[in-house]
C-alpha cells in the first residue's frame, strides 16, 4: 500500500511479520482490532480465502467470504457469509449494521 500512495488513508495496516502466528491462526485479526480500538466480536472481516475465513471465525469476528478464487461452499463451511459479485458487499454490510 506504501508503494502505491495509500497507506495513509487506513488507520491500522498489519500482515503476517506483525504477528507470532500467521492465518489460520486469529493474531493477525486480533492484533487489527487492538490496534484500532475495537472490540473483535464487533469487527467484520472480508476474506477470500479459507485460512483467513478459519482466522477471523477464530477471532471471533463476523466474516464476509468474497468467493472469486475459492469454492463458495469451501467458504461457507468454514463459517463466512459467501458472496461472489463485489458490488453485494455494500448491501451485506447494510444488512449487518441496519439494527
Amino acid at each position: 500500500m506504501e508503494r502505491i500512495g495509500i497507506a495513509e488513508r487506513f488507520d491500522a495496516i498489519v500482515d503476517g511479520s506483525d504477528v507470532e502466528h500467521a492465518k489460520p491462526a486469529p493474531d493477525l485479526f486480533l492484533l487489527c482490532a487492538r490496534r484500532l480500538g475495537f472490540d473483535p466480536g464487533d469487527c467484520v472481516v472480508i476474506e477470500d480465502s479459507l485460512p483467513g475465513v478459519v482466522a477471523a471465525r477464530a477471532a471471533g469476528m463476523t466474516v464476509l467470504g468474497y468467493a472469486e478464487r475459492t469454492p463458495p461452499r469451501v467458504l461457507a463451511a468454514a463459517g463466512a457469509t459467501v458472496f461472489t459479485r463485489m458490488h453485494e458487499l455494500a448491501d451485506l454490510l447494510a444488512d449487518l449494521y441496519s439494527d
